[in-house]
Parts: structure tokens; C-alpha cells; sequence
């Protein structure tokens, strides 16, 4: 079940992979994101130490937080992967110029998960074709049910 999605990043970025990965959170935004009160447009994957981190989701927390902590809705959260991939996609990554992205937040077997993507960025003309695709997707879809 997906809890927030990163549309944006569908139309800036062509997805080669993706990766699901687990989410180092504290309980406070676990209520939050259980509440409905995450979003990770603004966020991108940094590769540090050989780990990765998710810098820029916004999280933001409930009123009924506990009193005696501090929360930061846009704090940096550890991202959890098998550290072979890991190493496979920091190669990738340096290499080639793909760029990590979050593509969603979603709940498997009852736990937070984030699903990244490996991506690579699209050029003006690109967004423009991806563009005229959906609008030809939509009309035909229009067309074909004023003819039923």
C-alpha cells in the first residue's frame, strides 16, 4: 500500500531501477507517516560512507508528539540495503552519472519502505515528448469513449 508518492520525479528523470529499501525512523514519524503526513518530493539519495541517506522528505509531525524530544520533519534518515547493492549502485552511480531517487514511501508487511530508483536525467526535448505522449494517451483514451 503506497503512502506518498514522487510524480516529479517521473517527468525530470528516466528510471533505469529500482530498489526497495528499508527506513531508519524514529517513533514519532512513524505515527506521522501512518497519519498521512510524509512527503518526499523534495527529496534525493546521497551515498556517504558506503551508506545511503535520504536528505530533504518532509515528515512532519503530529500534535500529539511527545513533549520531551524535538522533531525535525526534514532530518537526514538512513536508508537499510544489503551492502553488496549498495556497492553495485555506488559504482553505478560514480561511473556512469545515474543519479538516486525516492520514487515512494510504502508499507510491506507492516513496515515503512522506501522504494529508490536509479536514474538518469532527461533533457528539455525529453519532457517535452513525454509531455505530448500523456496529452495523445489522454485524447486517445478521450476519443475511444465518446465512440462506445
Amino acid at each position: 500500500m503506497s503512502i506518498s508518492n514522487n510524480k516529479k520525479v517521473l517527468f525530470d528523470y528516466f528510471i533505469e531501477e529500482r530498489y526497495e529499501t528499508g527506513l531508519v525512523l524514529e517513533g514519532w514519524e512513524v505515527k506521522a507517516i501512518r497519519a498521512g503526513r510524509s512527503q518526499i518530493k523534495e527529496g534525493y539519495v546521497v551515498i556517504r560512507n558506503a551508506e545511503l541517506f535520504l536528505i530533504g522528505a518532509h515528515i512532519s509531525p503530529l500534535l500529539s508528539a511527545s513533549t520531551h524530544i524535538r522533531p525535525d520533519p526534514v532530518r537526514t534518515r538512513k536508508l537499510l540495503m544489503h551492502r553488496t547493492q549498495i556497492k553495485r549502485l555506488i559504482g553505478k552511480v560514480e561511473q556512469r552519472g545515474y543519479t538516486l531517487v525516492p520514487l515512494d514511501l510504502h508499507y510491506t508487511k507492516g513496515r515503512v519502505k522506501c522504494e529508490i530508483g536509479l536514474a538518469k536525467g532527461k533533457k528539455m526535448h525529453d519532457k517535452r515528448e513525454t509531455e505530448k505522449k500523456r496529452d495523445w494517451e489522454r485524447e486517445k483514451a478521450r476519443l475511444m469513449r465518446r465512440a462506445e
